[in-house]
């Protein structure tokens, strides 16, 4: 069994101990919001032909969705902390995708397998310090090869934003905003898929 070395990891832990492996134990709050996240994400970058990493990946519910929407991306790599959840994502037989068990946290050297194009964190940094959540940022941005690409619960709600509940918790807009705008002058931004700005996501493109 994969080491749970840093607590962000618990949650996942007890939920999958609870749950089993599939979509309870990514702490995901629906299939809706997940699907709506992805899309999103795939609105924001283009994914036909690239080498995609999923850091965080699950049971591999990222890939799954861009098979069934047609994005023929050139290869998939999922990395997830959870062995269990990883045999799992394996087992689904998705095409032109392979998953690894890594906590990045500790080793951020998982990251290199597959020399990815694009990185994506989806719901990973929710569980995170913010220290941990700094240090898979600069290591998913060292990288990606061309795009860095993650979400969020954003602090910069409206009054009709759901409350936030541990163990997940919101980030510092604005701070993320600047630590990706010092990294690259070609960053976007989207925080309107949800109702009062309740989840945001950053690209950053590597300038060549």
């Amino acid at each position: 069994m994969f080491p749970m070395s840093h607590p962000y990891l618990q949650p996942y832990r007890e939920s999958l101990d609870l749950h089993g492996v599939g979509f309870e134990a990514t702490l995901w709050a629906s299939r809706e919001s997940q699907r709506i996240r992805f899309k999103t994400m795939t609105e924001m970058c283009f994914l036909v032909g690239k080498r995609v990493m999923d850091v965080g990946c699950g049971s591999g519910d990222f890939a799954a969705y861009l098979i069934d929407h047609e994005v023929l991306y050139d290869r998939f790599i999922g990395i997830d902390a959870l062995e269990e959840v990883i045999a799992h994502a394996t087992e689904r037989g998705l095409p032109s995708s392979e998953f690894h068990a890594g906590d990045v946290i500790a080793d951020e050297k998982v990251l290199i397998k597959g020399e990815p194009d694009v990185v994506c964190i989806s719901g990973t940094l929710n569980t995170m310090s913010d220290r941990q959540m700094m240090q898979m940022l600069e290591a998913a941005w060292r990288a990606a090869g061309q795009v860095l690409m993650f979400n969020f619960l954003s602090d910069r709600t409206g009054p009709n934003a759901p409350p936030q509940l541990p163990p997940a918790r919101r980030m510092d807009t604005l701070k993320l905003l600047d630590w990706a705008m010092r990294r690259s002058t070609n960053v976007c931004f989207r925080q309107d898929y949800f109702e009062s700005g309740h989840d945001a996501t950053i690209l950053m493109r590597k300038e060549e």
